[in-house]
């Protein structure tokens, strides 16, 4: 995906790859580490161990491995979906998440720049699924996988032609779907969730199909981070912990209250 962004790319960048890209391949690396060391077995080892113990309720009913494993794929694409969902609407999910939002240029990259927080939550959130229904360990393993190289393929910066792109979003997110996503205006900040499967945009109406302003003219990123520092390293892992860009503009102006950060982007 690296490589078919540098030859057909959709939007010209405006922060550029240099330290962004050094920033966002650093952040990954983090989580990497902060994972193995607070969950080893990751989802496909909780996988394993909920196997072995018969929990859940795929193998309380007795199902079939094969049916189990096509509905565990889809009820873990649904909850990672669910979790995003909620990552905008619950004010603390929203102050680890916007880091992801935070980029000001959406490509490869941007498919691994999430806080450590937020990928701790996010394994706890995938295992207590995994272990409630029971998944199957093949099906935990392709979803993984899938969700991964889904993710690189729908942040990518590339541009596909139209009538591919219209028919590849029946099914799973594109680029120019999931792109809407990073926005700043926030109708179209909130919408568009999906990382795979496209069907859960569409079922619950939170689908947009392309931004206001297009794709080569909208602007990408939280509309009071509009600077190069979310390019940094250190600036992206303290923003959960910075105080709204709102509430220090208020204090440094005297003006009387304003909206959350959270309404701001």
């Amino acid at each position: 995906m690296a490589a078919f962004e540098l030859f057909l790319p959709r939007r010209e960048l405006t922060l550029g790859r240099g330290r962004r890209w050094l920033t966002n391949l650093a952040i990954v690396a983090t989580d990497t580490a902060v994972l193995r060391i607070v969950f080893p077995m990751a989802a496909v080892g909780i996988a394993l161990w909920a196997s072995e113990g018969g929990y859940g309720l795929f193998a309380m009913a007795g199902m079939p491995v094969w049916i189990a494993a096509v509905l565990g794929f889809v009820i873990l694409d649904f909850a990672v979906w669910a979790e995003h969902w909620a990552s905008h609407k619950i004010p603390l999910l929203w102050r680890i998440h916007k880091m992801h939002h935070a980029d000001r240029d959406i490509d490869v990259t941007t498919a691994l720049r999430f806080h450590p927080l937020e990928i701790l939550i996010s394994m706890a959130w995938k295992a207590a699924v995994v272990v409630a229904f029971g998944i199957p360990v093949l099906a935990v393993l392709v979803f993984e996988v899938v969700l991964n190289g889904a993710a690189m393929f729908n942040h990518a910066n590339v541009r596909l032609p139209g009538w591919l792109d219209r028919g590849l979003r029946l099914l799973v997110v594109t680029p120019d779907m999931h792109r809407v996503h990073h926005s700043v205006i926030r109708s179209e900040t909130d919408s568009n969730y999906g990382f795979n499967l496209s069907i859960w945009d569409r079922l619950f109406r939170t689908y947009v199909d392309q931004p206001r302003e297009g794709h080569t003219g909208m602007t990408i990123g939280l509309a009071e981070y509009q600077t190069p520092e979310p390019a940094g390293y250190l600036w992206s892992l303290a923003l959960p912990f910075r105080r709204p860009a709102a509430d220090r503009a208020v204090e440094s102006t005297g003006q009387g209250s304003v909206k959350a950060d959270r309404e701001v982007a």
